[in-house]
């Protein structure tokens, strides 16, 4: 064992939050994001050697999971991990798995898939990468579905690759990358209030209309185009939610009326960020997004660990990172 332990390196990896949905696309669109500021907004998790399998849970928001490995989704991925490297005969080695949490769980902003993806993407790294990448989504997305109920790939594919996706149900290619509005400057505002997504998922009715339906396959359809043709105008006029904004604006501190503050300061577009609590707004320039990011600052945080940050396009997606000197990881 220790001769096959010293083979491998150490690893950390980082995944990035990402809003679901993006209003117009229920479980079909999905848009990673780096904040402008440089911060590293998401999860990291680290692989290293060990004698035996062990886990360790660090980050600011550590003390919102249970401590013990168990209950932990990156322990569930580290077994599924192993197993797939059995059925392809891969010899398994012991590993310490430590889950730096530095996004508040039921967010809204891709929490569960930040761990995941960091988990899957890092153990991947670690054994030099004996999956591509549709494997590894695939593999995901099955993870992620023990915590939400459903396999959606929305959180799971755009964090992992980065940019916006566009889910596809094929298991030969999850997802379709999108032309991005690089541009656009996105704020988004945690109020630090719970929103869970199985409760967030039973709020919606078990059918909708016809006209609904028709509704949200047009304005989709057109998002997607609009994203083709670089059309901004056309693309956040479309950029509506038909399908769950109307069911779960409840959920979220006094939504309709910050959405329309927002839309009077020169906001693009205002929705929800997955299931809530975490709501975004597109603005066409810096200084809109600043004075969005002070006002929702003083009126839609709920504790002191709510928080507001402006963010553009993540066009990269989960990255292997370093730790400099002073012990803080850099991308």
């Amino acid at each position: 064992m220790s001769e096959a332990v010293s083979e491998y390196q150490n690893v950390r990896v980082f995944a990035p939050v990402s809003i679901g949905n993006v209003s117009v696309g229920f479980d079909s669109l999905g848009l990673a994001l780096r904040p402008i500021d440089g911060q590293l907004l998401g999860d990291v998790v680290a692989i290293e050697p060990a004698i035996k399998n062990s886990f360790e849970l660090k980050g600011d928001f550590a003390d919102r999971l249970p401590a013990d490995k168990e209950s932990n989704i990156v322990w569930s991925v580290l077994q599924t991990f192993e197993a797939a490297l059995l059925k392809r005969q891969i010899q398994v080695v012991a590993v310490k798995i430590t889950l730096h949490k530095n996004i508040p769980v039921c967010s809204g902003l891709g929490s569960s898939a930040c761990s995941v993806v960091a988990a899957f993407a890092a153990l991947n790294y670690f054994y030099q990468q004996p999956f591509n990448d549709q494997q590894l989504l695939l593999l995901m997305g099955q993870a992620e579905a023990e915590i939400s109920g459903s396999v959606h790939y929305d959180n799971v594919a755009p964090c992992f690759l980065g940019g916006m996706q566009l889910m596809l149900h094929n298991q030969a290619q999850v997802a379709l990358s999108l032309p991005l509005f690089e541009a656009v400057y996105w704020v988004l505002a945690y109020p630090d209030v719970v929103v869970s997504t199985h409760a967030a998922r039973a709020l919606l009715p078990p059918n909708y209309e016809r006209s609904t339906l028709i509704r949200f396959g047009q304005n989709l359809a057109g998002f997607v185009a609009a994203c083709y043709q670089q059309d901004q105008a056309l693309a956040f006029a479309l950029l509506k939610d038909e399908v769950a904004e109307p069911y779960r604006a409840k959920l979220l501190p006094n939504f309709e009326q910050t959405k329309a503050q927002l839309l009077n300061m020169g906001s693009l577009s205002v929705g929800i960020s997955g299931s809530g609590p975490t709501l975004f707004s597109a603005c066409a320039d810096l200084q809109t997004a600043q004075d969005q990011a002070s006002w929702l600052a003083e009126n839609y945080l709920q504790t002191e660990h709510g928080f507001v940050t402006i963010c553009q396009a993540d066009s990269v997606g989960t990255r292997l990172i370093k730790t400099d000197r002073k012990n803080k990881d850099t991308a």
